[in-house]
This record gives structure tokens, C-alpha cells and sequence, in this order.
């Protein structure tokens, strides 16, 4: 008989945030969120989060946390169809430690998996939350910054940094200002950047449709090595490094509207749950006769439910991953990812 609902589940671990989700999907496809768990390592001021740490962290937690979202979720183990889980990019130690915990359910409930591209689930997730048809993606996160686009059954890359993510320069230069971890470093120079009123001098750093953001963050920590006698804050900082590296996105994602024709942006990414940026992006896509989309820390920030949903949409397709293809890659491109869902 021909199943007219789906369910999986979906372990997300690719940095320090251990995000379970489990979902539904319909034959009509209605898509239902059944719940969405997550548990983040936080590690002291001043500090980042090491991959050791961070999958001990992940190690620790998963159990307790998958049995949760089940429970939350009102579902059985036998209703699971699919157990879905980050395959990269992101960090080694991490994702491997929620690999190894999905093989293991795998075996345990005798499900299929699926490995799923953190980047993809991103776009998927955000796509459906906001309804956005076939928008410019801008990806912003800690470990990746990139331009994006939909042709042909792959998430093309328009343009991406050429060192560090926008996320990555962020939190450290929280570190840089001994800023807390607690929940979140970005979220923390978001609020303190609402108080600053001074905008310094940074580097803008576009070429083409790529950024660097390595040589922002040096200037504004030599900018903050100088703060007692330069007149300006912390807040002062905070404000000029936001401004100067979100102007940068919104530039290349601009030229990438052009180039594709199309009027709307969707950001993603756990730095997408930044009001400023969003602020900033809405004003050009208004200027083009365009909107912009984002969503609320419940998706922007890593999550599971982004991970099931992905993987549930490649499952109906008919794509699985077999067991010995389930190694982790830190460096696993969205235009890798075969979209089959899409047209």
C-alpha cells in the first residue's frame, strides 16, 4: 500500500550546537515539525569551542536529547521511517560523534539513513518556513559564507569568502573583546552593536563576488588594542564591524540578483538571525522591487529538524546512504548535493 506520510528524524552536530528534530512530510506535501530539540556547548569568555570538547559534549547529550524529541514528538520508534544526519561541512570531531550516534540508532531500529549536507538542509528548511519560490540565498554561518542560486538541479555558488566565514569573524572578535559565549558570541556583538554610534575605519574587502573578512577582523582587533585612548567603545567597535562586513554581503548578494534575475533573497544561516543584516538586506531588495526572507533562531541557528527535512525530501526520491558511505567530510560543497526534489 502506498504511504501517504513520512517521518524522520534528523541529528544535526557540525559545530557546537547538537540539534534533534523529527518531522512529517505528507503525500500532498504538508510538512509538519514535530519537534525540534537542542542542546549548545557553551565555552568560557574569551575562549572557542575546540572540536574534542564539542564532541565530547555532543557524545554526552544525544541520547537523552534524541529519546526527548521522540517523546516531545508523539511518535514511536517504529514510526520513524528515516534517520537523517549532517554528513559536512563543519567540524570533524562533532560531526563525527553524531554519525557515529545515527549509525548506531540505525542499527538499533534497523532504519535507513540518509546523510545530508548541512548547507542544503539550510536552504531547504528556510525555503519552506518562508514560502520563498526561488530566491537568491545568501548562507551566512560560523563556518561558511556563501552566494547562492538554483539552476539545474544544484545549489550553484555564486560567490563565497575567501578565508574565514562572516560567523568565524564574528565570534572572534567576541573573543578579541572577551565577550560571553552565553548564547551565543554573535548574538551578544548584535546587542551591543544596537548601542554604538561611531563608525571607525575597516577594510571592505569585495572582489568580484567573493569576500575576505581575515584582514576586518586583524584591523579591528588592532582597533580594540587602542580603544583606552582612541575616544570609541566597545559598542562603537561592535557597530563599525557589522556594518562594514553585512555591507559586503549585501553587495554581492545584489550582483547576484542581477545577474539571475530574480527580486527575492532568503538568508540562512545561524548569523541570518541577525536583525541588522536582515534590516540592511530588506532596504536593497525594496530598492529592486524585491523582499526578503529569514527566519527566527528556532531555524536560522543549527537545528535537526533542518537536517530531517532535507534528508526526508532526498528519502522520498529514493536516495539512502548506505552504511560504509557514511564517513563525514569536513568539506562537503552545496553544489555537490544532486537536488532531486526540484525541478
Amino acid at each position: 500500500m502506498a504511504k501517504d506520510s513520512w517521518i524522520a528524524l534528523g541529528c544535526e552536530g557540525s559545530a557546537n550546537k547538537l540539534g534533534i528534530g523529527v518531522i512529517r512530510h505528507t503525500s500532498s506535501n504538508e510538512t509538519t515539525i514535530l519537534s525540534n530539540l537542542r542542546h549548545t556547548f557553551v565555552s568560557p569568555p574569551g575562549t572557542g569551542f575546540l572540536p574534542k570538547d564539542t564532541a565530547a559534549h555532543h557524545r554526552a547529550h544525544f541520547p537523552q536529547l534524541a529519546l526527548r524529541a521522540l517523546k516531545e514528538a508523539g511518535c514511536s520508534i517504529a514510526d520513524v521511517d528515516v534517520i537523517c544526519f549532517t554528513q559536512g561541512p563543519g567540524m570533524g570531531a562533532p560531526l563525527s560523534s553524531v554519525a557515529v550516534a545515527a549509525r548506531t540508532l540505525s542499527l538499533l531500529w534497523d532504519k535507513p539513513l540518509v546523510g545530508v549536507n548541512h548547507c542544503v538542509g539550510h536552504i531547504e528548511m528556510g525555503r519552506t518556513i518562508t514560502g520563498a519560490d526561488n530566491p537568491v540565498v545568501l548562507y551566512v554561518s560560523g563556518g561558511n559564507s556563501q552566494v547562492i542560486a538554483y539552476a539545474e538541479q544544484r545549489y550553484r555558488i555564486f560567490g563565497e569568502t575567501l578565508d574565514i566565514a562572516v560567523g568565524n569573524c564574528l565570534d572572534r572578535f567576541a573573543r578579541t573583546l572577551k565577550i560571553s559565549n552565553d548564547p551565543a558570541p554573535g548574538y551578544n556583538i548584535e546587542q551591543l552593536a544596537k548601542k554604538g554610534n561611531i563608525l571607525l575605519d575597516l577594510p571592505y574587502t569585495v572582489k568580484g563576488m567573493d569576500c575576505s573578512f581575515s584582514g576586518i577582523l586583524a584591523s579591528a582587533d588592532a582597533l580594540a588594542a587602542t580603544m583606552d585612548k582612541g575616544g570609541f567603545t566597545p559598542e562603537d567597535l561592535c557597530f563599525t564591524l557589522q556594518e562594514t562586513v553585512f555591507a559586503m554581503l549585501v553587495e554581492i548578494t545584489e550582483r547576484a540578483m542581477a545577474h539571475v534575475g530574480s527580486n527575492q533573497v532568503l538568508i540562512v544561516g545561524g548569523v541570518g538571525s541577525n536583525e541588522r543584516l536582515q534590516q540592511m538586506m530588506g532596504e536593497m531588495a525594496r530598492e529592486r522591487g524585491g523582499s526578503v526572507f529569514a527566519t527566527d533562531e528556532r531555524f536560522c541557528i543549527d537545528n535537526g529538524i533542518m537536517i530531517a527535512h532535507a534528508g526526508l525530501l532526498a528519502y522520498r526520491t529514493g536516495y539512502r546512504t548506505e552504511l560504509k558511505d557514511t564517513m563525514c567530510t569536513q568539506r562537503f560543497r552545496t553544489d555537490e548535493v544532486f537536488v532531486k526534489w526540484r525541478d
